[in-house]
């Protein structure tokens, strides 16, 4: 089985417009204290993240509420010049898109009839504000700020659990995803 790590480095990742990049402090050296320790400040929506419904749905769940089962299982990896309508044909609970498109309310739609619960995209944003709201009010969790660029589309299982968070609106994800 191969393991094939498709999440941004924290430090150094892409950060959405607005929002504060992330930062660490070494606060305990070994030298100094005998231990390092560090200190992370961060938007828990840069890097590689999860939007929990309470994101955008006033009284929406937040971060801790979600099922995890959705963040592991079969997953379709498709690349975005591939036909939308070909994509619904084949893929199960969890899409991931390659590339730089963003989803429309129109392919969220379908997505959901479709029986979508995640879908994950390159971009730190599945979308526009509506896009969003769409997905979140039907039940589809966006997983943000993948890098897919090295993994051929195909079939994989998916293993992606946001960190737990209480109360949270989004969180950050280790993601991988595994063949074989």
């Amino acid at each position: 089985m191969r393991i094939i790590d498709i999440s941004q480095e924290l430090l150094s990742c892409a950060v959405y417009p607005g929002d504060s990049a992330p930062s660490a402090k070494r606060v305990k050296t070994v030298k100094e204290d005998k231990y390092n320790l560090t200190e992370l400040s961060m938007c828990v929506h840069n890097g590689t993240h999860i939007d929990a419904p309470l994101h955008f749905l006033d009284g929406g769940k937040a971060i801790n509420e979600l099922q995890v089962e959705i963040f592991y299982g079969k997953c379709t990896v498709t690349d975005d010049s591939e036909p939308f309508s070909d994509v619904l044909k084949r893929c199960g609970e969890r899409l991931l898109l390659k590339g730089a498109k963003e989803f429309s309310v129109l392919e969220i739609e379908a997505l959901a009839q479709a029986g979508v619960h995640l879908i994950g995209i390159e971009s730190q944003t599945i979308g526009d504000m509506d896009v969003h709201i769409a997905a979140l009010s039907a039940g589809i969790v966006p997983l943000e700020g993948l890098r897919l660029a090295e993994v051929p589309p195909g079939e994989y299982t998916l293993c992606a659990f946001p960190i737990n968070i209480a109360g949270s609106d989004g969180a950050p994800v280790r993601a991988v995803l595994m063949d074989g």
